[in-house]
């Protein structure tokens, strides 16, 4: 259980960091740039099943570790974050796509909707990194 949540926690920080990691040349593009540059993440969606199979894995995870207080308590910690992540991303990340349609339908906010794509995906890239530290570090116990 030990190494299915470091991996599968450790691949759902991909997408995030991806994002992350391009967000300061994309944050300031010009419109019509920018739409072109989002096609680019045309079917992604599959990277974000990774998510819900990474809490479940750091639940079983902590489950697994109940024997060890401090392993139990990273794995429930990873479990936590990786929960937050989903939280964050149905705040912030979902309604800009669904306003602009996965950014095929550009509405007259496309700015703020950016801002707010752009940021949470950031944020979730340093709350998915600190989920993957805490599942590597129950994994290590």
């Amino acid at each position: 259980m030990r190494f299915l949540a470091v991996i599968i926690t450790g691949l759902a920080l991909a997408a995030p960091a991806a994002h992350a990691f391009a967000l300061l040349n994309k944050i300031g593009m010009a419109k019509a740039d920018y739409f072109v540059a989002q096609q680019a993440y045309t079917g992604w969606w599959i990277v974000g099943l990774l998510l819900p199979l990474a809490l479940l894995a750091n639940i079983g995870n902590a489950v697994a570790l109940r024997a060890d207080g401090t392993a139990m308590m990273l794995s429930v910690a990873a479990a936590a974050l990786i929960a937050l992540n989903l939280v964050i991303f149905m705040i912030f990340t979902q309604p800009a796509n669904a306003a602009t349609e996965n950014w095929t339908v550009q509405p007259e906010n496309w700015e703020s909707l950016r801002v707010s794509w752009e940021y949470s995906h950031a944020v979730n890239a340093v709350v998915t990194f600190f989920a993957f530290c805490c599942a590597t570090f129950a994994s290590l116990r």
